[in-house]
């Protein structure tokens, strides 16, 4: 096959294979076989790798991922994406009805619509090809996430037939309950945390940096607004561009109605409250909007959302059901958790089982008794709960359910301290829910990020003796490891009841992965090893504050509660939690050990040179969105030249950092204390950056 002829056949392989796509993915009425589609697909790759001049970003073979995104740049979004109003009381739908006709003054017309659950995307179109993806961020700007949604399949590559040269189409991208239940299953044999619910589970999906798995997780995608300048001179209503949007290939949904009436428009949110349940993905609601453009123009926009659009939250879902017995569990810092065991029921779509009972004031305040008739909501997510008892229908005689006074595991006498509603087993050392809560806490993603060191994984190393502390890790060696192996039942995460078993065994690559992954652990830096440790209220943020106001362990160690209590944001519940950790001579122990394998416990030296440190000392609160910043990017740049950020004004705070859209009551507290507020150009004259009023870069 010469040039031309392979450019023809990829030309016509690739517009061959979208037909299809478009007609399996959007009509739902494929004309293929699956084998007959991959068929193609699999010689269209091959014509395009031995031809790779003729590969267009736009080809179907794009769709199988396979690119590695590093990281999301920040793209301002040409226009804004607004959040909408939300109601879920029927009486404030019927006033935003009559609001909107007394404004416009006229006959009105809503386009009732589905409120998808998941998340918001941005999809730009040049000359029928998607060049750009960009999740909603803060509205201003968000995450350039392109290369993982051309794998969505009913996001269209390239278009065809009569389209603008330049437009946006607005979407929701969400996860099909039945792409969640084979993700979490999967997660599960796997040894990894379930998600709670399909939109977490796209949220976390969309920002994977190996599109290959994006792909495999089978994320969909539905379009419901379309963006363009001079879209009103085109259509007249925005039903009318929907519809010429499904035409080119955009994914629009089926369920949508044209109301006039409030009785029409009850009918349709009434009619979708009941049948969400049959849907293959959730929903959360209703979007009612405006019809026509040029009454959605003449009624205008807040600061936040457009004032011709609201969206109607269905209420979370009820049910009855007996309790039939309560289990108590045991966290890594030795919290007791009581949980419901009910009779199975539907709800939301799904069997409910387990309930969480929070703590024993939650149990005293229903006053529960085993056989009580319960009320359980799930809302939207995963874990559900009970509101309430029907003490009409609790028998003659039943028992109420009291809180266990030892450990369910250790035995070991329970504890209360002073202020707080939880019980916890003090056996820090020696229960075994708590020492494996920790390990795995010590190697998670956002600690350690120990690699091939999974929950089963943990648990066979200290089954067999080899672990029993985080420190332990770093003693394994490849002739403890190789060769162990054991059938596990992975459990959920939240009620622990078995939802799979799988063999655990340590060969040769997995055994020196674990290996590997423990040696790369050590250049972790110092805030997350902190982090990793597994003090009680200290997370993420507070051992970043941690670290960089103490520098190092050993002052970390050696600092007394009212030295820490100094730190900003650092309170005293903080304070006493670290104090405590240190005073156990075993955590001491373990640390000493852990600075002698080699792990990081002191912070690197500052990127910028103490020469440019022109914000020591002083502390920031940030508000609102920024010109030339994400809000983290802002953050970033205060903390390189010395300044500390904090999430709530005091009277400690130095200056509060304002951008556009600042919260009413951050600023009405700020000059209350007397707190000056500085803009972000102010901002910048402070550390030195001057710019002309033409640059509109990105500078994190």
């Amino acid at each position: 096959m010469n040039r031309e002829e392979a450019r023809q056949r990829i030309a016509a392989l690739s517009d061959e294979l979208e037909q299809h796509n478009y007609d399996y993915y959007i009509l739902a009425k494929p004309t293929i076989s699956d084998y007959e589609f991959d068929m193609k697909l699999e010689e269209l790759a091959r014509l395009e790798k031995e031809f790779p001049e003729f590969l267009s970003p736009s080809s179907p073979t794009q769709r199988v991922g396979g690119g590695i995104t590093k990281e999301f740049k920040s793209v301002k979004h040409r226009y804004p994406m607004l959040s909408l109003a939300n109601s879920y009381s029927r009486e404030e739908i019927a006033d935003f009805i009559n609001r909107i006709k007394k404004t416009v003054n006229e006959d009105v017309e809503f386009c009732c619509e589905l409120k998808f659950d998941g998340l918001s995307i941005s999809l730009q179109y040049e000359q029928g090809v998607l060049v750009r993806a960009v999740t909603r961020g803060d509205g201003t700007q968000g995450d350039d996430v392109t290369t993982n949604v051309k794998t969505i399949h009913a996001v269209p590559l390239k278009l065809h037939g009569d389209f603008p040269d330049f437009f946006e189409m607005r979407g929701e991208i969400v996860m099909p309950f039945e792409s969640f239940n084979r993700l979490n299953k999967a997660r599960a044999e796997a040894g990894d945390d379930l998600f709670a619910n399909p939109r977490n589970a796209a949220a976390g999906t969309l920002k994977l940096q190996d599109s290959k798995e994006v792909a495999r997780r089978r994320l969909d995608n539905y379009c419901y607004y379309m963006m363009m300048d001079g879209l009103e001179d085109r259509y007249q209503t925005h039903y009318q561009s929907l519809q010429a949007a499904k035409t080119w290939g955009f994914n629009i949904s089926n369920f949508m109605a044209l109301c006039k009436t409030i009785d029409e428009i009850f009918e349709f949110i009434d009619y979708w409250d009941v049948k969400r349940h049959e849907l293959p993905f959730a929903i959360d609601g209703i979007v009612l909007k405006v019809n026509s453009y040029a009454q959605q123009q003449a009624l205008g926009f807040t600061a936040k959302s457009p004032k011709w659009a609201i969206a109607y939250k269905f209420k979370a879902e009820e049910v009855e059901t007996e309790l039939q017995s309560v289990d108590f569990q045991v966290g890594r810092h030795g919290t007791i958790t009581p949980v419901a065991n009910l009779a199975p029921v539907q709800l939301a779509g799904t069997t409910v089982k387990r309930a969480t009972l929070n703590n024993e004031d939650f149990i005293r305040l229903f006053d529960l008794h085993y056989g009580d008739t319960v009320t359980v909501v799930k809302g939207g997510e995963i874990i559900p709960k009970i509101i309430g008892v029907n003490l009409d229908k609790r028998q003659t005689g039943a028992q109420p359910v009291e809180f266990v006074k030892t450990c369910p595991i250790c035995g070991t006498p329970l504890v209360q301290n002073e202020g707080e509603a939880a019980w916890y087993c003090p056996n820090s050392s020696g229960c075994s829910p708590q020492i494996r809560g920790r390990i795995e806490h010590f190697i998670g993603r956002k600690a350690m990020n120990i690699e091939s060191l999974g929950e089963g994984k943990v648990e066979l190393l200290y089954e067999e003796g080899l672990v029993r502390n985080v420190a332990d890790l770093y003693d394994l060696t490849f002739e403890k490891l190789y060769g162990l192996e054991k059938v596990i039942t992975i459990e959920d995460e939240f009620s622990l009841m078995p939802v799979a078993t799988r063999k655990v065994s340590f060969k040769e690559k997995t055994a020196q992965n674990i290996l590997d992954a423990l040696e790369k652990s050590k250049s972790v830096p110092f805030e997350r090893v902190l982090f990793a440790l597994g003090i009680k209220f200290v997370g993420e943020s507070v051992a970043k504050v941690l670290a960089k106001a103490l520098h190092d362990i050993d002052h970390v160690i050696s600092a007394s509660v009212e030295e820490m209590t100094e730190i900003n944001e650092i309170g005293e519940k903080i304070a006493l939690s670290v104090r405590t950790f240190f005073d156990d001579p075993q955590n001491i122990e373990i640390v000493e050990r852990l600075k002698a394998k080699g792990l990081q416990f002191a912070m690197a030296e500052q990127a910028v040179p103490d020469k440019e440190q022109v914000l020591a000392g002083k502390t920031f609160v940030v508000s609102g969105v920024f010109q030339h910043y994400s809000r983290d990017g802002i953050k970033e740049t205060i903390e390189a030249y010395g300044g500390k950020n904090s999430g709530s004004i005091s009277g400690k705070t130095d200056y509060v950092l304002a951008g556009d859209k600042m919260g009413p009551e951050k600023r009405k507290k700020a000059e209350s204390l007397g707190v000056p507020i500085i803009t972000e150009a102010d901002f910048e004259a402070m550390i030195g950056i001057s710019r002309s009023t033409e640059e509109n870069g990105l500078l994190f």
